[in-house]
């Protein structure tokens, strides 16, 4: 079955860097596009970044642009955000996402990990 299981989130310092990582299972990895939600405490989740199968191309949300890069690495089936300068609006719980194509597209999510950018 389809696993994507985020580590990394935790407690940074406005101006801190943190990493967060998506470990996937259970599909092909290297076919499909993956991307980094957010969502804040009473705001609705929105989509930070996506990166093509390949890496080639990415995209990021207009308020984090210039300061997170998403990347992945196929052969560990993972995918990374990198966030430097967070602040404290950056603050939430991040969110893997993918959709697999079997007989219809089935989104899957991991279960979030906790960003929390404070002095």
């Amino acid at each position: 079955q389809v696993q994507l299981v985020e580590s990394g989130g935790g407690l940074v310092q406005p101006g801190g860097s943190l990493r967060v990582s998506c470990a996937a299972s259970g599909f092909t990895f290297s076919r499909y596009a993956m991307r980094w939600y957010r969502q804040a405490p009473g705001k609705e989740r929105e989509l930070v970044a996506a990166i093509t199968s390949t890496g080639s191309s990415t995209n990021y949300a207009d308020s984090v642009k210039g300061r997170f890069t998403i990347s992945r690495d196929n052969a560990k089936n993972t995918v990374y955000l990198q966030m430097n300068k967070l602040k404290p609006e950056d603050t939430a719980v991040y969110y893997c996402h993918t959709v697999v194509l079997t007989t219809y597209p089935q989104i899957y999510w991991g279960q979030g990990t906790q960003v929390t950018v404070s002095s």
